[in-house]
């Protein structure tokens, strides 16, 4: 074990941090050896898949077990280098999976609260602006980048530049997704009022225009302009959006996507139809949409903890 940990530090020149780290994995690995009677010479992968089940049952994280697993690979490679042991044991384990985290939401009352705030600070188209973001974002589903890439009207430059554009006659906005594919989502009523708001506001801008013109530039049919009239940025929305909420008294910054979670959450507890949810995200696999399943059972767990009398705990 000392030459290889000789070999970490000088031969691969490991940092002094690092050499740390795999000489506690390994003297964790000789105690787990130790303790079930075997030589770390005769290991086999039985025992470490027993020693990775135990490690995980005492509450090591899967991130940490794969470090841990790491270092104990590396050292068996060596071993094998040097003629010490004929297989590596460690080669064919893997850590547990890391359970995906669940994607942040709002609560309803939070996300009408944001909508409906009024800031009166702000120059008024500037405000008029942010209120349609903000309905398109949480009313729609959008993720930022469609919102960003939608145009005022249709244009054929729009449609081979892969935008999208606003149809209020029918009430839907266009939408350029991932993989270049487009969907129609419909436009609430909130929407639809919150954008004819912004729209008679917005020739107020420098350089917009209202119509598609030939050879107009792109920044001159956006949607959604910045102060200097070029096209609000992914990072414009989320610094816009986080002081929105901020001054709307939510407990915590808003960015973009979280109101797309909000969105598919709510309409799925609202509708629980999956399916539904899927087209209106533009995801392509259904799979993808599941997770707002957990989502919603953790808002019926918690109506359930704070309803049924048998969910009360002494």
């Amino acid at each position: 074990m000392l030459r290889y940990l000789d070999h970490v530090r000088f031969e691969k020149r490991l940092a002094e941090r690092t050499s740390t780290l795999y000489r506690l994995d390994l003297i964790r690995l000789a105690e787990m050896a130790q303790a079930s009677g075997v030589p770390l010479l005769q290991v086999q992968t039985g025992h470490i898949r027993r020693w990775v089940a135990q490690m995980h049952s005492a509450g090591r994280s899967g991130r940490g077990i794969a470090l841990i697993l790491s270092g104990w690979r590396g050292f068996y490679t060596w071993l094998g280098r040097e003629a010490l042991v004929s297989h590596n044991p460690v080669v064919d384990v893997r850590a547990p999976r890391v359970a995906k985290p669940l994607p942040k939401a709002l609560g309803v009352d939070e996300a009408v609260q944001l909508a409906d705030h009024e800031e009166t600070g702000d120059d008024p188209w500037l405000e008029a602006r942010d209120a349609a973001m903000v309905e398109l974002l949480y009313g729609c589903g959008l993720r930022v980048a469609e919102l960003t890439g939608l145009d005022v009207v249709a244009s054929a430059d729009a449609s081979r530049a892969g935008r999208g554009w606003i149809d209020l006659q029918n009430a839907e906005v266009q939408v350029q997704g991932k993989g270049s594919k487009r969907r129609s989502v419909p436009l609430g009523s909130a929407a639809m009022a919150a954008l004819a708001h912004w729209l008679a506001l917005r020739p107020q801008v420098p350089g917009m225009l209202t119509q598609a013109v030939p050879g107009a530039s792109s920044a001159a049919l956006a949607l959604f302009p910045g102060q200097r009239g070029t096209r609000l940025s992914a990072r414009g929305v989320e610094q816009r959006l986080q002081r929105r909420s901020q001054l709307a008294g939510l407990a915590t910054p808003v960015h973009p996507h979280m109101l797309r979670h909000s969105f598919a959450s709510h309409v799925l507890q609202s509708s629980g139809d999956l399916r539904a949810v899927q087209e209106l995200l533009g995801h392509a696999n259904i799979t993808t949409t599941q997770v707002y399943t957990r989502l919603d059972f953790q808002h019926l767990a918690k109506a359930y903890d704070a309803a049924h009398p048998r969910a009360k705990r002494k």
